[in-house]
């Protein structure tokens, strides 16, 4: 029971921070709200026993690559005099596709017919321990030559900031 009230709560916590970005006149804000939008999925993964998951979300996208893309927002120059007419063939093109997926998930809803709840396992699953266990032992030739692949892809990006 207390799993299921901070589901939604978290899942009312990214929805809410969602509709806030999109909302967001400011894109420093609309990005600062999608950072929590981040959070509150790491939450979900928690419950869902990915602890991996959840720890690469906030690594990778809320630490890193979200905090990028708030520096280059940052020290862009965003003029909002220098703002450009709007194209309203782009505006109506994007309502008939939103309209269309709309359709398509309400028909894919009304398709099934009988509710079927998800059932979480309890388990090793998603723990990083059993991640770790399988990655170094099944597959131990893919993840070194991932790792010598992304180490000549760092050497060639000095060498190529250097000249």
């Amino acid at each position: 029971m207390n799993t299921q009230i901070v589901f939604i709560l978290l899942s009312i916590m990214a929805i809410g921070s969602a509709v806030a970005m999109l909302l967001s006149k400011s894109p420093v804000k609309s990005i600062l709200w999608l950072i929590l939008v981040f959070f509150a999925i790491s939450g979900n993964y928690f419950l869902l026993n990915a602890q991996f998951l959840g720890i690469v979300n906030l690594i990778v996208y809320a630490g890193a690559i979200m905090v990028l893309f708030l520096f280059v927002v940052m020290l862009m120059n965003l003029n909002a005099d220098a703002e450009q007419a709007k194209n309203y063939r782009l505006q109506f093109i994007g309502v008939i596709s939103g309209g269309c997926l709309l359709l398509i998930l309400l028909s894919f809803l009304m398709a099934s017919k009988t509710p079927q709840p998800v059932l979480m396992k309890v388990g090793e699953s998603g723990l990083i321990n059993k991640l770790g266990l399988t990655l170094f032992h099944d597959y131990v030739l893919p993840f070194e030559i991932s790792s010598v692949l992304f180490l000549s892809a760092m050497v060639g990006v000095v060498v190529i900031s250097k000249k």
